[in-house]
């Protein structure tokens, strides 16, 4: 356009889209260059000397950091935890949603009227193919900036709302992923409290824990197993959050404890953003 800028690197336009004619126009490949280049794999922390010259990233001196897209943050939830139904096509689905949602906001009759929310391994489909009725957009994937598809959007808008973090906390697929990945981690065999922590750990940020961090985990285990403990009821109520069997063979208290735990590594900036 004419109120844009010159590319800052042409040279490098120019050889990718070598590469692409190359390949055959082969999309997955080309994005494989990409991901795979040094550019893209670089950290998002910039050195005192990139600051200097490069104040703007113009030159893409250190990576961007920025939070993964609405579907991506439901779909690393279902990958990392073992959810994730990897089918390929098929109709659209419903996973969960706030009851009586759409008979709120839409008036009438109809068939669309009630939201029927999918079951099986139907809920764990990946975001691509969750239903989305325009008037009424599935409330997760819009409060961290999805598009609502009723007009054309060239970039998407990043907020950080307090919303954001609500979801993150309560909604009923991340409870169910942080339990099922709590699940997983308890049966490891050979392991103590500690090195459980740092595998969910691993598992959700991709690199081990610090010694701090692990401190500030146990701490919260330890509170979280006496709070279930002496309330049960409220244990019960977050391991059977979710269609997906509960395993409670290491005790309701302390698969409770854990999920909470793996709740609060899954909300940390690391698991949330690229960078």
């Amino acid at each position: 356009g004419n109120q844009g800028s010159l590319p800052s690197h042409p040279e490098l336009l120019d050889y990718l889209a070598l590469c692409y004619q190359q390949e055959g126009w082969d999309t997955r490949a080309m994005l494989k260059h990409m991901v795979l280049s040094a550019t893209f794999c670089q950290s998002a922390r910039p050195s005192e000397k990139a600051l200097a010259m490069d104040p703007e990233n113009r030159l893409l001196s250190s990576a961007p950091r920025v939070r993964l897209e609405a579907e991506m943050i439901r779909d690393n939830a279902l990958c990392v935890s073992g959810l994730i139904n990897r089918q390929v096509g098929g109709p659209s689905v419903k996973p969960y949603q706030p009851a009586g949602l759409w008979a709120e906001k839409i008036g009438g009759g109809g068939d669309l009227r009630e939201y029927i929310q999918d079951s099986g391994e139907q809920l764990y489909r990946r975001s691509l193919y969750t239903f989305w009725k325009r008037t009424v957009p599935p409330p997760g994937m819009l409060t961290f900036d999805a598009s609502t598809r009723d007009q054309c959007t060239v970039k998407r808008q990043e907020t950080n709302t307090p919303m954001q973090a609500l979801i993150m906390l309560n909604d009923p697929q991340m409870l169910e992923a942080s339990r099922v990945l709590a699940t997983r981690v308890l049966a490891t065999e050979g392991l103590d409290n500690r090195a459980k922590l740092d595998l969910l750990f691993r598992n959700l940020t991709s690199r081990p824990a610090r010694s701090a961090e692990l401190d500030v985990l146990e701490e919260q285990l330890a509170e979280a197993l006496t709070q279930f403990e002496q309330n049960p009821v409220s244990a019960h109520a977050l391991i059977h959050t979710g269609e997906t069997a509960v395993d409670a063979s290491a005790g309701p208290a302390v698969l409770a404890a854990f999920t909470l735990v793996t709740n609060t590594i899954m909300n940390l900036d690391e698991a949330l953003n690229r960078g």
